[in-house]
């Protein structure tokens, strides 16, 4: 699956008059293969052993140019680093307080959110975003050993 994830969005690049430099495809190809909604600054430190001469600014140029592209949304959470998660279809964040990890889910039912509030508002929507925090599976068993 994600061999075709990762040809559709390099097409995207194409016919959008972007370059498919090696660092392009790597990045890429990380963001659809990591299931972690990674920050820059762990893209790169993951690709830095294959290309030592590439810069986190790099990584960040082609983030922009993804997230531009809309194959990218950037997640924001307050003063931390952005994460970034490669855009394969709607779906939802699950975000442990304790150590930060992120789990997609999907749940259909809250795309007629979208149109109730369109309606109700007047507005035209044009997306939504919704995150349910919680701790996860490995942070609970690690206080439970604590507390043992």
């Amino acid at each position: 699956m994600s061999e075709l994830h990762l040809k559709d969005a390099l097409d995207t690049l194409k016919t959008t008059g972007v370059r498919i430099t090696p660092q392009r495809h790597a990045i890429l190809e990380y963001l659809i293969e990591s299931m972690t909604h990674p920050t820059a600054d762990e893209i790169y430190k993951a690709l830095e052993g294959k290309f030592p001469n590439m810069s986190v600014a790099t990584v960040y140029n082609n983030l922009r140019v993804f997230r531009e592209a809309g194959l990218v949304k950037e997640l924001t959470y307050g003063d931390a680093a952005s994460r970034f998660d490669f855009v394969t279809n709607d779906h939802y964040h699950m975000i442990c307080q304790c150590c930060g990890k992120i789990v997609d889910f999907h749940y259909p039912g809250l795309n007629e959110v979208e149109q109730f509030a369109s309606h109700v508002t007047g507005y035209k929507v044009h997306s939504h975003r919704l995150e349910v925090y919680g701790t996860c599976q490995d942070c609970l068993e690690n206080v439970e050993k604590q507390v043992l």
